[in-house]
């Protein structure tokens, strides 16, 4: 296995695409990502309470806890975290499951007034903040990608998607993008 230190993130060198501080579209730093299966009272563990309704976040200025089903969790923290977050859990009697996947995740945040504008050129989801409120994410396609969105913000979105699809997904939200970036 390479060594995490040497590895190269997918969107490396490629810079943030703005359009006059309505839009953002920027790679997130590296982060550590857990799934979590069947431990609901396992937020003591992992030092957030964990969201109990389906298609909510819960957070605090470190980390994250997604719900995306009806026992799954995708917990996010700092990068490196996952051996520390690992131990707190090896105590949990109640079954579980916890799996690392900070290596097959990436993250880009999609900011600013136009952001939602941008995300619905791929999202078929209504992301009207009344429809799609802060704190929301959920398990959804960005065109052919399947992504994890979470609304951070009033006008700020993280998009949780596979390595591999991340230079896919910052071309089609460049694309879409570049009506305003000229504008």
């Amino acid at each position: 296995m390479p060594d995490p230190a040497l590895r190269r993130e997918p969107l490396d060198g490629i810079p943030a695409i703005t359009a006059r501080g309505r839009l953002a579209i920027e790679a997130l730093p590296p982060a550590t990502r857990l799934v979590l299966r069947g431990a609901a009272a396992a937020g003591a563990a992992f030092g957030l309470a964990l969201p109990t309704a389906i298609n909510t976040a819960t957070t605090d200025t470190v980390r994250a806890a997604l719900m995306l089903g009806p026992d799954e969790w995708l917990l996010i923290a700092p990068d490196g975290a996952a051996a520390e977050i690992a131990a707190a859990f090896a105590g949990i009697a109640e079954p579980h499951s916890l799996v690392d996947v900070s290596h097959r995740n990436t993250a880009i945040g999609v900011s600013g007034a136009l952001a939602a504008d941008v995300l619905n050129s791929g999202v078929m989801l209504d992301l009207a903040l009344a429809a799609f409120p802060v704190g929301m994410a959920t398990r959804t396609l960005f065109a052919k990608a399947e992504i994890v969105l979470w609304r951070t913000g009033p006008d700020v979105f993280r998009i949780e998607a596979w390595r591999s699809f991340a230079g896919y997904l910052h071309g089609l939200l460049a694309d879409a993008a570049r009506e305003y970036v000229k504008g």
